[in-house]
């Protein structure tokens, strides 16, 4: 739980890099004392302040070489900026780029000495904990070898499990845990939530579900300067517009909707296999019903794309093609897209996601893989009609939203034509889940003694 207090406080935060062409420049530079500068200056940050509160998780974004790394280092002091002030209350333990503060000669074991002492700990309590870190680690007799021999999964491995026992009260988290396998990444992600109880973490990521996931707030870097700050969600959907905008010359504004009738589509034929929770017919007639309160598309909702096609209206339908304002988790629906194209386009991809209230992505789907091998040429003027049907997953109570997009190309390679943040947003008031951040119609569930 966050204070008021600042664990972290930057004011006016600046760092230049001097670049020499050539490696005599460098000694130049010293004897003409400032007389002729024979570098060029490179501005890896500027201006940066911000304050992250005692007991915050606050995520970092930015695309490769916007400063991200650059900013963590000087937070951990191992860089000193150019210009502003940094304030930081309390141990900071960092886990920045692969074998930072290793020696590669020496064994797991040395290095665990070293690595606890650069943060703070005794050699008296370092041993006191090494069992644990070895435990935690997991390596086997691989903590006798040279680290230069480890994996970089092996590096983080026993990097984090010297982090987790130095009693930090600050955490910074660079991109580390991207390497890991996955049971190894869990018990991460359990010792990160018991930890966000009492401490404050930095976290940087690429991946914005789980900034999203984890983080309270989020800040944005682009160039070397905060493009964004505030909820987590908010900002790393701004990022998704702002990847789009410089990649595909996109201005993420949001493009007018002109509606347009809605044209009739035959139904693909594709046969789906129905799957009753047997314990639906008792479930759907008491209080634990999933029911789930729809509302209207909202056509000004928050938007960006290249224009070239439009979504003009979404909806939610039954099997009789009749708009819902209430479903049933467990029951089979329909998310229809009408999208009006204002050029010609290639290979169409329409697509939605759902999401929770945190941003996180639930489930979601597109056409791509449907139509990949009877493509649609569509002309300009053409309106399309794209239908999605599924048993809708059973949910725990709260707000949730879907998102749907028009793009053009493959699912690797597109232009994003349109796209549409909570375009629908729907409550869930009731709820028969135990656990989980989705439910699925069980088939069968059976408890037998032998």
């Amino acid at each position: 739980m966050s204070s008021e207090s600042p664990a972290i406080s930057l004011q006016n935060i600046s760092k230049c890099f001097e670049i020499y062409h050539k490696p005599h420049h460098r000694l130049l530079q010293g004897l003409v004392r400032g007389k002729r500068q024979l570098f060029d200056e490179f501005w890896a940050l500027q201006d940066i302040s911000f304050n992250i509160l005692e007991g915050e998780t606050v995520g970092i974004i930015g695309r490769n070489g916007a400063g991200k790394s650059t900013l963590l280092q000087i937070i951990c002091e191992t860089l000193t900026p150019t210009s502003g002030s940094i304030k930081v209350n309390g141990r900071v333990a960092a886990l920045l780029e692969l074998g930072a503060g290793f020696n590669p000669e020496f064994s797991g074991h040395d290095n665990i000495y070293m690595y606890a002492a650069l943060l703070g700990l005794s050699r008296e309590e370092i041993s006191q904990k090494y069992d644990s870190i070895v435990g935690f680690a997991d390596i086997g007799t691989f903590i006798e070898q040279p680290v230069k021999t480890y994996s970089s999964g092996m590096f983080v491995r026993l990097a984090f499990a010297v982090i987790a026992h130095v009693d930090a009260d600050i955490l910074v988290i660079d991109e580390a845990l991207a390497v890991g396998d996955v049971f190894f990444t869990q018990k991460c992600m359990r010792f990160l939530r018991q930890f966000q109880k009492h401490g404050t973490i930095l976290f940087v990521s690429h991946d914005t579900s789980s900034v999203v996931n984890f983080c309270t707030k989020a800040i944005w870097l682009d160039k070397g300067r905060i493009k964004a700050s505030g909820e987590s969600k908010d900002v790393t959907e701004q990022y998704l517009e702002g990847v789009y905008e410089v990649s595909q010359e996109i201005d993420g504004t949001k493009q007018s909707c002109q509606s347009k009738k809605k044209e009739e589509s035959p139904e693909s034929g594709r046969c789906i296999e129905a799957v009753t929770d047997q314990r639906a017919a008792f479930i759907q007639h008491s209080n634990l019903r999933n029911d789930l309160e729809i509302f209207r598309f909202h056509e000004p909702a928050k938007s960006f794309g290249t224009g070239l096609a439009t979504i003009t209206n979404v909806r939610v339908t039954d099997a009789s093609d009749t708009s819902l304002t209430w479903a049933v988790g467990g029951e089979s629906v329909s998310i229809e897209i009408v999208s009006a194209l204002n050029k010609p386009i290639d290979n169409p991809i329409v697509g939605f996601v759902v999401k929770d209230k945190l941003g996180q992505t639930l489930f979601g789907d597109n056409t791509y893989l449907t139509c990949q091998q009877t493509p649609i040429a569509c002309k300009e003027g053409d309106t399309l009609l794209t239908k999605f049907t599924f048993s809708m997953p059973i949910l725990p109570s709260g707000p949730y939203s879907v998102s749907v997009a028009i793009a053009e190309g493959t699912q690797e390679d597109h232009i994003q034509h349109h796209w549409i943040h909570d375009a629908i947003v729907f409550e869930s008031h009731a709820t028969s889940l135990s656990t989980g951040l989705v439910g699925i119609p069980m088939q069968s569930i059976s408890l037998t003694t032998l």
